[in-house]
């Protein structure tokens, strides 16, 4: 079991009560915000205290060791992959994965679909967005979207459900939020009536109250949940608009 001093539930419980204070200072219902715990480096044990504690949202970023941890979870949680996929892993993934967070091109995400039909899957899908232009990061330019949108309209299994952005690593958490704030803008730019872009992924553990406070409605947060937290956890500032 958990061999941290404080359990599982208590570090659930602050990250929680932080996620409900930055939705309440951008006047949103916390309820909308799913926390996707990030279990790729932790033991085996997470998963019993994460289910014990009401929660039904993991991520790996893994396929193979997603595989392994899988078996005999299925029905427990819905399943996230957080990581890049590769082309030739998305028959694998696609058994396992209830959301793919990273689709990076309008390739894969055909190959996705295809593994999806040929399994009778429905997995939800987010294109991952380049917002901050990192040549060291996946993800589709913002101009580019518009033409993996359209593909996503030919898709006969795989669900195109929202967006996925990772913003540049700071000390700040507050540098994260310009390109919060473009991934929202853009996802209300591109939904249509039928083909809505509700989902928001973005946000890990240094910077997921000011994605809060932009409209993220999937945080996907690790190490403050699996590994010691930092002395002096604090809160994003008021959200300024």
């Amino acid at each position: 079991m958990e061999s941290r001093t404080e359990p599982f539930s208590e570090r659930l419980a602050a990250v929680r009560g932080r996620i409900e204070r930055a939705a309440a200072r951008a006047g949103r219902d916390p309820s909308a915000v799913t926390l996707v715990l990030v279990t790729k480096e932790a033991p085996d044990s997470i998963f019993e205290a994460a289910h014990a504690a009401g929660v039904r949202d993991v991520g790996e970023n893994r396929v193979q060791q997603a595989e392994l941890r899988h078996e005999g979870r299925a029905d427990d949680f819905r399943w996230h992959l957080v990581g890049h996929l590769q082309s030739n892993k998305a028959r694998r993934a696609v058994r396992v994965f209830d959301v793919l967070h990273g689709i990076d091109s309008i390739a894969l995400l055909q190959r996705v679909d295809e593994a999806a039909a040929a399994f009778d899957r429905r997995p939800e899908v987010l294109l991952q967005v380049n917002v901050s232009g990192e040549a060291s990061k996946h993800g589709l330019l913002p101009d580019d979207l518009p033409d993996a949108l359209q593909a996503a309209g030919g898709l006969s299994h795989a669900r195109v459900t929202g967006l996925m952005t990772m913003a540049p690593a700071a000390e700040d958490a507050e540098a994260a939020r310009p390109h919060f704030r473009a991934l929202a803008a853009l996802g209300r730019r591109h939904s249509r009536p039928g083909a809505a872009l509700g989902q928001l992924s973005m946000g890990m553990s240094d910077d997921f109250e000011v994605a809060v406070e932009e409209g993220a409605t999937l945080v996907r947060v690790g190490r403050l949940l699996v590994r010691p937290e930092a002395p002096g956890p604090r809160d994003a500032r008021t959200v300024s608009r």
